[in-house]
Order: C-alpha cells, then sequence, then structure tokens
C-alpha cells in the first residue's frame, strides 16, 4: 500500500502504487488491545491502544467514527519527524471515503478565477516539486490538562507530528487559474461529509496573500512516503506555521472568494479570544473573537516521564523537543529547581523554521527527593512560552510551560 521511500518517485509510480489503497478504512475494527496511563486532572484516567485502523501502528483511541486517533507521548523521543503509521488522526465529519480512483480524481479550481481548472494527480505532480518540514498540530492539543475543563476531545500532547511534506505550492496552482482582481479569501473544501444533511460542510479559508505566499502547499506525500488515507490521501493542504484546522484532509475543491467567507467552520466555529495568549478567565462574556490561526511555541522533555528516578551526583541527560510556533526557535531551556534558574541546552539540526527541533542538556542532581525538571522555548519572535496556563472555552492553544516531576536517589 506504501509508494517507495525514494526522494523522487516517477510519476507514475506515485499515481500507480497510489491506486492500491482501495478499501483501507475498516468497518468494525477490534479496537482495544491494551490501555495507556494518561493523567489528565480531570479525566479520563486511561484510554484503549489500538493497531486496527489502516495503515496505522499503535495509537491512543480517542474516537472511532469520525477517528480521532492520538500518538503515544514516547514516539517523540525517537526523532524529530513523526511516523506515517503514530502520525496523530482527527477528522471532523464521520464519512469519509473508503477508497479513492486516483485515475478519476480531480482537484476543482473555481469561484473568482479566469480559468476554472480541473485538475488530475498527473496534472498536480506535473507543477514545480516543494518540499517542507512542518509540525502539523490540533487547535485542541493537550486540551485534557486545561482546568477549569473545557467540553471536546480531551487529547493528551499527541495531537501533533511533524513531517517533510513534498507537493507543489498553492500558489502555482492558483496562478494557473489566474486570480481575478478583488479576490479576498481562497476556500478548501476535502471529500469528507456528514451523516446528515443539515451537518455543515468542513469548509477553512486563508486571505489570499496567505495562501499565495509560496509556503502554502499542497502536499502528495509525508516523510517520503504517499499520504496515509487517514491523513489526508490523495492530496492535503498544508499551512505552515498555522494549526491543523486549516490543513484539510482529501483536497478536493479549491474556491476563491471575492467576499469574506462566513460558513459555520469560520464564522462560529474554531474561533478564539481577541486577547494576549487567546486568554480569558472561566465564565467571562463580550470580548471579541477571531478565527484561530498561527500557533505558538512549545517545548517537551521526551526521555523522562512523571516518576522517573535519577541517581544524586551523577550526570544525566534529559533531551525532547521543542518548535517555535509560526516562525524558528531561538533558544530552549531547562530548570531543575522549578523554575528559579535556567540552564541553556544544545539544540540539534534545524530542519527548518516550522519542523520540531531536539535539544539535549547534562545536569547532576544533587539531592535527594523529589526534583521538578521544567522546559521552555522562545521563538525567534522573541515569544516565550508563559509560566501559567492560559484559558478559553475552545480549550486551544495551550502552550504552558511543562513540568516533569522526578525522584532523585
Amino acid at each position: 500500500m506504501h509508494s517507495s521511500h525514494d526522494a523522487h518517485p516517477s510519476r507514475r509510480r506515485v499515481i500507480g502504487q497510489a491506486g492500491a489503497m482501495g478499501a483501507l478504512l475498516a468497518s468494525t475494527p477490534a479496537w482495544a488491545q491494551a490501555v495507556t496511563k494518561l493523567g489528565l486532572p480531570s479525566g479520563p484516567n486511561e484510554r484503549e491502544l489500538t493497531k486496527a485502523f489502516p495503515e496505522k501502528g499503535e495509537m491512543i483511541l480517542q474516537r472511532t467514527r469520525p477517528p480521532l486517533l492520538e500518538t503515544p507521548f514516547a514516539v517523540y523521543d525517537k526523532g524529530v519527524f513523526t511516523p506515517n503509521d503514530q502520525f496523530f488522526v482527527r477528522w471532523h465529519l464521520a464519512t469519509i471515503p473508503e477508497s479513492v480512483d486516483v485515475a478519476t480524481f480531480r482537484l476543482s479550481v473555481t469561484g473568482h478565477v479566469e480559468k476554472e481548472l480541473s485538475l488530475s494527480l498527473a496534472d498536480i505532480l506535473g507543477l514545480p516539486r516543494f518540499d517542507i518540514a512542518a509540525v502539523n498540530q490540533c487547535s485542541g492539543n493537550s486540551r485534557g490538562y486545561v482546568a477549569p475543563r473545557v467540553p471536546g476531545a480531551q487529547w493528551g500532547h499527541g495531537a501533533m507530528g511533524n513531517a517533510k511534506w513534498t507537493g507543489v505550492r498553492l500558489r502555482d496552482v492558483l496562478d494557473k487559474a489566474g486570480i481575478k482582481s478583488g479576490a479576498v479569501q481562497v476556500q478548501f473544501n476535502g471529500l469528507d461529509e456528514g451523516v446528515l444533511p443539515e451537518t455543515p460542510d468542513f469548509l477553512k479559508s486563508l486571505d489570499i496573500d496567505h495562501a499565495s505566499d509560496g509556503e502554502v502547499m499542497i502536499a502528495y506525500q509525508m516523510n517520503g512516503a504517499q499520504l496515509p488515507m487517514l491523513n489526508g490521501f490523495p492530496l492535503r493542504l498544508i499551512v505552515p506555521g498555522w494549526y491543523s484546522t486549516y490543513w484539510v484532509k482529501m483536497l478536493n475543491a479549491i474556491t476563491v472568494l471575492d467576499k469574506p467567507d462566513d460558513n459555520y467552520w469560520m464564522k462560529t466555529a474554531y474561533r478564539i479570544p481577541d486577547t494576549p495568549g487567546a486568554n480569558v478567565k472561566p465564565g467571562e462574556k463580550g470580548f471579541k473573537t477571531v478565527p484561530i490561526n498561527r500557533m505558538v511555541p512549545r517545548s517537551f522533555i521526551t526521555n523522562l516521564t512523571a516518576g522517573a528516578r535519577l541517581a544524586s551526583g551523577k550526570p544525566s541527560v534529559v533531551r525532547g523537543i521543542a518548535f517555535g510556533g509560526d516562525c524558528g526557535l531561538e533558544t530552549v531551556e531547562l530548570s531543575a529547581d522549578d523554575g528559579k534558574t535556567w540552564m541553556p541546552t544544545t539544540l540539534g539540526k534545524d530542519e527548518g523554521k516550522y519542523s520540531f527541533r531536539s535539544w539535549q542538556v547534562s545536569f547532576t542532581p544533587s539531592s535527594g527527593g523529589r526534583q521538578v525538571l521544567m522546559v521552555r522555548a522562545k521563538n525567534t519572535a522573541g515569544v516565550m512560552q508563559p509560566d501559567k496556563p492560559t484559558w478559553n472555552g475552545g480549550g486551544f492553544m495551550l502552550n504552558v510551560i511543562e513540568a516533569t516531576t522526578i525522584v532523585v536517589a
């Protein structure tokens, strides 16, 4: 089912092997193989682990339909690129095609354009190739840690992943259609549908300048292989530095608009307080909102979990991953004294400003008992992770400094 990991697959091989994707979404997998402890303050305390979904390894099961699958956190300690078979999955609408006929599939470009297009996968593959490494993160990643609790999927930290995306620039597709004067936004639609006719179609839009910036892209590969079905095969929108609500999967329609998009998923859903950090007080009302947009910096310890035991007086390595959000990573610092003092860490290879980046540091625990390790990132725009959690009713954009309690003996 997977294409070759060759970095330059031929057009025929990409399309030919993509055709083997039929009937992947099993109707009733045998879900539970094991459980994992979560440690979320308001529960649940554990979730099932499953390997039952097509093209997916072991995942934390949030929901079966539409599928919500979380990446087990230990995966992030294995490298900065998240394996395709353990890359998180989040769909909004329950009816997802079980197969895509690549011979007849078309991407339409319509609306406020000079020439409407109906592009085959061969047409897409014929455009100049573009690669970028970028973090794909759910707007509600870590929502399970928000207090007081808010509605929505109670994700841990695993609703994120980093990949090298391969495809074509959206700008090249829009240039092929020709954007008319007066265009305001570009709207994106995928092949997923609601079960009920009244369910709002999942549509997202970007301002015209953003859509044409040369970084927003249409991907047909991730990490050197074709997109898994559950991650958007055959085409997916990639919006580097922005939350994944805009990363429309199974992309099949692009519409250039001459007025702002007022569909449900822009006007009502995925909106945040127009305040610093999207932060308001629980119960607060009357504040202005805007559509969620740019990501904020985050950092995590990946090789130590709560309760890990370290030897007193002996050097220990602490490592993890971080990203700058909508720009590059400037620094990552570790505190071994509950945030009183901070020490610099050594950053790993820079895979691009939108990518995860590894970090590590050696420190020597000096006293026994419980000790709190904290990690914080600052991006190249000077934005530092906050030391107190922000709150909003959507549970969006949590990026408070993470703390891990260890035991020194």
